[in-house]
């Protein structure tokens, strides 16, 4: 029986691209598609795929947030994680929200079947590139402290935090993530507090810092 898996991507080619590969071997069918995070989710859980192929750069909740959905309601799903960037932030967020894979978008066709079969086994995979940086950055002992400025953020804050980054005001905030106004407004002072900034710029730079709004494809808005 083939793999049932849910290709999550908000660019119809780039999923058109993985279906083809896909539908070459017969061990993996791709069984729905969703272009954005929320879909993704309401789609787990709906109809519980074996693994889902996930862009970590989706529009509104990405796809670090959307894994910690998915596998909060289908902790039995496998999260393979695509990604343009090989950023070490972006790959340890990855890691931390369960997803079980890492691998670029730029990766051969055979190195996304083997990171989709390691998975489907029960295994772990990153993309060779990724895990030789990785491992570099973590014998010399840095990473953890690159990390430590939005440790004591909640995947909430997370989210309000990158939108505000993004530019958005709090009213857009509470209708993208639908929480109330002064939830938002309440996020925003406790992140301020926690993080030692008094308004929005500082939090902004925080974010951009950390590499945040990497998530959400700086390409996209270029073109537009």
């Amino acid at each position: 029986m083939p793999y049932n898996v849910l290709l999550v991507d908000d660019h119809k080619l780039m999923r058109d691209g993985v279906k083809t590969i896909l539908e070459r071997v017969a061990d993996f069918k791709v069984m729905a598609e969703a272009e954005n995070g929320t879909d993704a989710v309401q789609a787990c859980k709906k109809l519980r795929p074996d693994i889902v192929l996930m862009d970590i750069g989706l529009p509104g909740m990405n796809g670090i947030e959307a894994t910690e959905e998915i596998l909060r309601h289908c902790p039995g799903t496998r999260v393979v994680i695509l990604s343009m960037y090989d950023d070490e932030n972006s790959v340890v967020s990855a890691i931390r929200s369960g997803a079980r894979a890492f691998v670029l978008k730029k990766a051969s066709s055979s190195d996304l079947l083997d990171a989709l079969r390691t998975v489907a086994k029960g295994g772990s995979y990153l993309s060779s590139q990724v895990s030789d940086r990785l491992l570099t950055r973590i014998q010399r002992g840095d990473l953890e402290r690159k990390e430590q400025p939005l440790e004591g953020l909640s995947p909430r804050e997370l989210q309000v935090l990158r939108l505000v980054a993004e530019g958005k005001t709090s009213k857009d905030i509470a209708v993208m993530l639908d929480l109330g106004l002064q939830t938002v407004r309440s996020y925003r002072k406790t992140m301020m507090k926690k993080l030692g900034v008094n308004n929005v710029a500082g939090l902004t730079q925080l974010a951009l810092a950390a590499g945040l709004t990497h998530w959400n494809k700086p390409d996209a808005d270029s073109m537009g």
